[in-house]
């Protein structure tokens, strides 16, 4: 893969050396190159990015270790790829004439009750 000047370089026998040596520190600068990897993509992407990457995060933190971290975001990532909602059956969708657009719905607005309202409401019931 072609890099282009903003990303930034990665090398691995450095980055295994920080994780031993230091885990906080790792664990920080990893997620500083992971955000300017994300800073890279185009701005209606970015929060998309960032909602995976906190999904992949929280992964890891309930993973007992690293490789059952690494399996169970490596299921994810076919799951992304082969599941039902997957990008194998958007693109079979696409091909055959299938696809179905978003569903939309109706946005109901809710008024916020005051301090007093809340209290008369409680007392009530």
């Amino acid at each position: 893969m072609q890099r282009t000047a903003q990303e930034p370089d990665f090398d691995f026998d450095a980055w295994a050396k920080l994780a031993n040596r230091d885990p906080a520190e790792f664990e920080a600068r990893r997620a500083e190159y992971i955000e300017q990897f994300i800073r890279l993509a185009p701005p209606d992407r970015q929060d998309r990015l960032r909602r995976l990457q906190w999904r992949i995060d929280r992964t890891r933190d309930c993973a007992s270790n690293p490789l059952a971290a690494c399996l169970r975001i490596s299921a994810m990532m076919w799951d992304s790829l082969l599941g039902e909602r997957g990008l194998l059956k958007a693109l079979e969708d696409a091909r055959d004439g299938n696809s179905t657009p978003a569903s939309s719905a109706q946005i109901i607005e809710f008024s916020q009750k005051s301090a007093a309202e809340r209290t008369k409401s409680e007392r009530a019931h």
